[in-house]
């Protein structure tokens, strides 16, 4: 006889099972989800709303005209519009933002972005009380800024670290979105030591924790009520939240306002180099078993480097002792290590094993860096014709190895020979000229006012000239 069991006999029958077979972390999964109350209570009247004033304009170009929209949205429309968001990283919005005081006697962190251009910066604390703000000091390349109001006793966050955060960890912010002030939202450690497009000395955090315009600057909490990073950017494709944010870690917040506080700037370590990633093929031609290090392409003059003798095509494997897994692991430790220390470093070089002992500069701002990567064309004169190195598109399209290019000639050459600039000199008495200087050389090496035949192309044709050597 077959009995029938009733739908809520059958439904309890099985969960029962289940409570059974599941283990006790399982089943009180429930019970386990973090409370976020005392963290929140204990910290927002720590976080400020920072607001910067600017003469500037925002980029509007192509930016639908729509009348009667709220001041406070504004900043996020127009930034939505602007033509020079890059790589779908985007910063919420400069106009105004989130800060933490760090100190009761006023000192306050914010981001970068938020107070740039800025010609007045106000904070207003949880008690709405507002206050004007001095900028100590603003570091671009972390993307933070230290304010200061001339205030007493205020509440103050505590800043723990992000070496401990576990990926799955929960973590809150608290900031003002869209300027609705001291929001709260939550979510998971998604990643960390992310490195963004031309941000070379943050290892961010990633989270899903949800950061709109407004909330840059503001905190990022551990369940300890410990801020372990600074919002700052969201990976977004609307202009919106998509679930992708950024922090700097609490160790850069530190060190930035420290050196903020204390000198007004931020100083970083330099090599001079540049470097790029070692994948499978390059590490086996290396003599490496797996890929790992940073592999040196270009060593700046008078850098860093070329004074240690670190040579192109060098390996970094370790610096300061820290193991080089990934080419972007290289900026972060030399960003870190501190300026006029001697640091030791392990290299591959002709698959052999060296140490390096380099003394680290400090870095260079932007402008100076870019003028030291431009390639100085060096100008020779010798018997009345200035000549400097060709470049590498024009040997291709020649079809030759080497050779140098006429710049100026004496009227004396150019009574003398039909030599003109531009030409492409690349033979000297049926030898070949390689560069500048091996040119002048062979040019020395013959008697004045003897006759030397030249092989040069111009406008792309080869023809022989006579010049007249003059010493």
């Amino acid at each position: 006889m077959i009995q029938k069991i009733s739908k809520p006999l059958l439904f309890s029958s099985i969960v029962t099972a289940l409570l059974v077979l599941m283990p006790n972390d399982a089943v009180l999964a429930n019970d386990s989800y973090p409370n976020f109350t005392n963290v929140v209570e204990k910290n927002i009247p720590a976080v400020v709303i920072v607001h910067a004033k600017k003469s500037a304009q925002s980029n509007t170009k192509n930016r639908p005209d729509i009348p009667d929209m709220p001041d406070e949205f504004k900043p996020f429309f127009d930034r939505f519009f602007d033509e020079n968001q890059r790589n779908n990283i985007r910063r919420p919005t400069p106009a105004f933002g989130s800060g933490f005081i760090l100190s009761k006697d006023g000192y306050i962190m914010t981001n970068h972005h938020v107070i740039k251009n800025s010609d007045e910066i106000k904070i207003t604390l949880s008690n709405q009380t507002q206050l004007k703000a001095t900028l100590i000091g603003t570091d671009e390349r972390s993307d933070l800024a230290l304010l200061k109001v001339d205030a007493k006793n205020l509440p103050v966050v505590s800043i723990g670290t992000s070496e401990n955060l576990k990926i799955g960890e929960w973590v809150l912010a608290i900031g003002s979105p869209f300027g609705f002030d001291h929001t709260v939202t939550a979510g998971i450690v998604s990643g960390k030591k992310r490195n963004l497009p031309n941000e070379s000395y943050v290892p961010y955090i990633q989270t899903d924790v949800a950061i709109n315009p407004g909330n840059s600057g503001g905190p990022l909490f551990n369940l300890n009520g410990e801020v372990v990073g600074v919002n700052a950017q969201i990976y977004t494709r609307s202009g919106g939240f998509m679930g992708v944010s950024f922090a700097i870690p609490a160790e850069t917040l530190s060190n930035v306002y420290r050196q903020l506080k204390e000198e007004g700037k931020v100083k970083r370590g330099w090599l001079g180099v540049f470097i790029q990633e070692v994948d499978q093929d390059l590490a086996e031609s290396f003599g490496l078993k797996k890929p790992e290090g940073a592999v040196i392409a270009k060593i700046l003059n008078n850098s860093p480097a070329e004074k240690s003798g670190l040579k192109q095509g060098d390996v970094v494997l370790k610096f300061d002792g820290k193991n080089i897994i990934k080419s972007k692991d290289l900026p972060l430790v030399v960003g870190s290590a501190a300026v006029g220390s001697r640091v030791n470093m392990e290299i591959l070089r002709n698959k052999k094993i060296l140490n390096k002992v380099i003394v680290i500069e400090e870095l260079p701002e932007e402008n100076k860096i870019a003028k030291m990567t431009e390639k100085k064309v060096d100008e020779v004169e010798v018997s009345g014709i200035t000549v400097s190195d060709i470049k590498e598109n024009v040997k291709m399209k020649l079809n030759i190895y080497g050779g140098v290019k006429v710049d100026r000639i004496s009227s004396e050459q150019l009574n003398n020979s039909k030599i003109q600039v531009n030409d492409i000199i690349t033979h000297i008495n049926n030898k070949p000229v390689y560069n500048s200087s091996d040119f002048v050389s062979k040019v020395k090496q013959m008697r004045n006012n003897s006759l030397a035949n030249l092989l040069v192309y111009r406008n792309s044709n080869p023809v022989y000239l006579a010049i007249k050597i003059s010493k």
